[in-house]
């Protein structure tokens, strides 16, 4: 199921946001802890307005919700809501036995919280949380949730792609607990939120608010990963990188992937360790994978073959399962070429400068070289600039001197990641003035429109964005992918 997490103050947002969200979803969550003072007390109709499974949920602040009173209140509040018709309720493994004992006025003495719905056939979710990382003991611990009964469920924080492969062997491990909830969160834990059902978990949830640290929308789930469609048959590709949940990347696969009814589904991997995606990549089966900063070169030498771009440029941005083997290309070199062949062509590229030399600069400066442009490599680390060079018999020089090329060359291409993220707003080369004559090429995409390329209009320079190349080198990759043309009928608005 995919479970839309509810946080509105009243239940009429909450019933709103179902309304909203129901054809990406299967079941929601009521978070009472959001809920203002007054809706609680009539909380319990809130499953009998809305035609989904509910779960019931009551998450103190220590577990990464809202409520702050004490233990005792809490438990016989969510008692005295559960009366409803719940699907399910949530209640925190810690809690002790004597917080579980509730009044009610038609009993005398306290009831046992727990076996009263059980007596009511609403299964517990017995939950653990830890936003600190993964602990040690998870297989265990998992076990132990369940020894009585109930639901586990647990969500804990991965630090690292090692801790993200701990929880894809939980279902391997663990295959004898039929239902259980296996939550990653924060951002190394997305691809298991997204593969939800390789990790044996019944649930994965979904919020417009980011309930919980990396959540994901319903329509994001649903639209661009069909993660309810995902089963044992289907294939998985990704991308690789650091940062890399920017990308617009999976937008392009996955709606090739559905208008040629492919089972596959194409999702991002934050990696710390080349060597250990590898390794997550046996274990899920991934096919193939695309590459991008800063792991195109480290790589290569996890790879069996290479094409004779990668030996050439050093560089790989699209690795292949092919007999039982790991086969790298290059994509970005064809990606980038493209928009501007007939330029070169008809020859009004002569000179170029090129910003930065990681593994995308490389494809570049070989491409332009290759096509009798002359370039010009500019680099923060004039070291790796002139390494490059060499390689290349190209010229280099430091970003701080790109007011030298002031009118003097035809191309300007920037491919560092100054410009995205933390670094938005920002030129790399701020001190390089445009005369209005230069085409402007910018690899980000993510924003559209970087400090480079603002500038660069406002010079009156013709520019390409970095979604152009991103979707030619796309459509290469999509067809080392599965063997396919990607469909030319499928509009990509990025």
């Amino acid at each position: 199921m995919l479970c839309l997490t509810l946080t509105g103050s009243t239940l009429a947002a909450n019933k709103a946001l179902v309304e909203e969200n129901r054809s990406w979803i299967d079941a929601a969550e009521l978070r009472l802890d959001f809920l203002d003072e007054d809706e609680l007390k009539v909380a319990s109709i809130f499953p009998s307005t809305v035609d989904l499974p509910m779960i019931l949920t009551y998450r103190r602040k220590s577990d990464g919700g809202q409520c702050t009173i004490g233990e005792k209140e809490r438990i016989q509040t969510l008692y005295e809501v559960a009366k409803g018709a719940w699907a399910y309720v949530d209640i925190e493994e810690d809690v002790k036995k004597s917080e579980l004992k509730v009044k009610d006025p038609l009993f005398d003495g306290r009831l046992d919280f727990e076996e009263v719905l059980r007596s009511r056939n609403i299964p517990i979710i017995r939950s653990f949380h830890d936003f600190e990382g993964v602990p040690e003991d998870l297989f265990g611990r998992i076990s132990r949730l369940a020894s009585k009964g109930d639901i586990p469920k647990v969500a804990v924080t991965p630090q690292s792609l090692l801790d993200v492969i701990t929880l894809f062997q939980v279902e391997e491990q663990l295959q004898h607990i039929p239902k259980k909830i296996i939550i990653g969160m924060g951002p190394w834990g997305i691809p298991t939120r997204i593969l939800y059902k390789r990790l044996g978990s019944m649930v994965s949830f979904v919020s417009d608010t980011n309930a919980a640290p990396g959540h994901l929308s319903p329509w994001v789930m649903s639209e661009i990963y069909r993660a309810r469609e995902i089963t044992p048959q289907t294939h998985i590709y990704g991308i690789i990188g650091n940062p890399v949940y920017h990308t617009s990347s999976p937008k392009i696969h996955n709606r090739g992937f559905e208008a040629i009814r492919y089972n596959a589904v194409y999702l991002p991997f934050l990696v710390d360790s080349v060597r250990s995606f590898f390794k997550l990549a046996e274990l899920l089966k991934i096919r193939g994978f695309s590459v991008t900063i800063p792991h195109k070169q480290a790589v290569v030498p996890y790879l069996g073959k290479t094409s004779r771009e990668v030996k050439q440029i050093g560089s790989c941005n699209t690795v292949v399962r092919i007999q039982g083997m790991w086969k790298g290309i290059n994509t970005d070199y064809y990606g980038f070429i493209t928009p501007i062949q007939d330029l070169i062509t008809t020859k009004p590229i002569k000179s170029a400068l090129v910003v930065g030399c990681g593994g995308a600069a490389r494809a570049i400066v070989y491409a332009l070289i290759n096509h009798g442009v002359k370039v010009t490599i500019l680099n923060r680390t004039v070291e790796r600039a002139e390494r490059l060079a060499q390689e290349t018999m190209s010229a280099f020089d430091s970003l701080e001197n790109a007011h030298r090329y002031n009118g003097n060359v035809d191309l300007v291409v920037q491919t560092t990641n100054v410009g995205m993220g933390e670094l938005e707003g920002v030129n790399p080369i701020s001190s390089f003035e445009f005369s209005g004559s230069e085409l402007a090429y910018e690899l980000i995409y993510e924003p559209k429109e970087t400090a480079f390329i603002q500038k660069a209009r406002e010079a009156g320079c013709s520019v390409i964005l970095g979604k152009e190349m991103l979707i030619e080198q796309g459509k290469l990759q999509f067809e080392a992918f599965c063997g396919y043309h990607f469909p030319h009928w499928i509009p990509l608005d990025l």
